[in-house]
């Protein structure tokens, strides 16, 4: 693609991260944006940021949200210590390639289940059986996350007696299970930030389904036992009990920075979704952002967009009247 044109593809593991902020007001400074609360005015490195989270009790100007959709950094809406989602921003790409191959992909009972022996398998050190049935491989992943809680509640010494999360009753649960539900929803902002940006849609999940955010779910399973789980389990062993949450999203950004998360998602994701077919047609079309895109013909695929067909229309009914003669007329 030409250096002007949006970017088909971001290079999102550039990027930091995600920054959560609550009670402020957001505004543009000069070509990128900064935080102004009680503690000042902060300035925000925009352009080289993945996704920006925006708690209660915060405000943000027109051209602070249009100056972060143009360096391609996803906002997103959520509630109390970023453990609700509300909203959603654009990502950076304007091509729907990724999207439609996802779409077929889903759409297809058996290369879905392809795709979902993959994700599963990409969780496992070991290989499975291609007799493996999707029940098992459900089984053998329950086995591997509670191991894992077993693991790290050793490690960490920290009380582990199984998952209990109400979105109602948040401050019911103990300190572990808030912990676990904080770190969750950053790994979540992280893989959605990377999933839109990258031109997927966080809906089309291929294990988990019916809610806006499957894919999300299914991607960030990837990652979990390695960054979620043990930044939640190592905040609380380490005695954090004020501002529990805010110390796991730190926690987080540093298991996120030494696993390279963002340098992963979208080449995973793509090794996921393998697609094989020609896209030269999507690619005529790509290459120049400026164009509406294409539109589907039953015989030809895809044809350009933008073109008055009515045109062509007027003059292939020309030559065909003009070929006709007086007896086909008359019939």
């Amino acid at each position: 693609m030409r250096s002007g044109d949006l970017n088909e593809l971001p290079r999102v593991r550039d990027s930091l991260s995600y920054l959560y902020v609550e009670h402020g007001r957001i505004e543009q400074d000069a070509k990128s944006i900064a935080l102004y609360d009680a503690n000042g005015k902060t300035a925000i490195p925009c352009a080289s940021l993945t996704t920006l989270m925006l708690g209660p009790g915060t405000t943000i100007t027109h051209a602070a949200v249009s100056t972060l959709a143009d360096s391609g950094c996803l906002v997103v809406w959520v509630g109390e210590e970023g453990v609700r989602f509300y909203s959603q921003g654009l990502g950076e790409t304007r091509s729907a390639r990724r999207l439609l191959d996802q779409a077929r992909l889903w759409a297809n009972p058996t290369s879905r289940l392809q795709v979902v022996f993959r994700m599963y398998q990409m969780r496992f050190d070991e290989t499975l059986e291609p007799s493996t049935t999707l029940r098992q491989v459900r089984g053998k992943e329950g086995i591997r996350v509670r191991e894992t809680y077993a693991r790290l509640s050793r490690e960490t010494g920290v009380e582990w007696k199984g998952r209990s999360y109400r979105r109602d009753r948040w401050n019911a649960a103990d300190p572990i299970n808030r912990a676990l539900s904080a770190a969750n929803s950053c790994l979540y902002g992280v893989c959605h930030a990377a999933i839109v940006s990258a031109g997927y849609s966080p809906a089309l999940g291929f294990i988990h389904t019916g809610k806006m955010l499957s894919f999300v779910y299914d991607i960030a399973d990837l990652y979990k036992t390695e960054t979620a789980m043990p930044a939640a389990f190592h905040t609380v062993g380490e005695g954090y009990t004020e501002n529990l949450e805010r110390a796991v999203r730190r926690m987080c950004r540093d298991y996120f920075h030494r696993s390279k998360l963002l340098g992963r998602i979208v080449s995973d994701i793509s090794r996921l979704l393998v697609v094989t077919g020609d896209h030269e047609d999507m690619d005529a079309l790509d290459s120049d952002a400026a164009l509406p895109g294409g539109i589907w013909d039953p015989e030809a695929g895809m044809i350009q967009g933008g073109v008055n067909y009515a045109e062509q229309a007027e003059v292939s009914f020309g030559n065909h009247i003009a070929g006709t003669s007086d007896t086909q007329f008359a019939r």
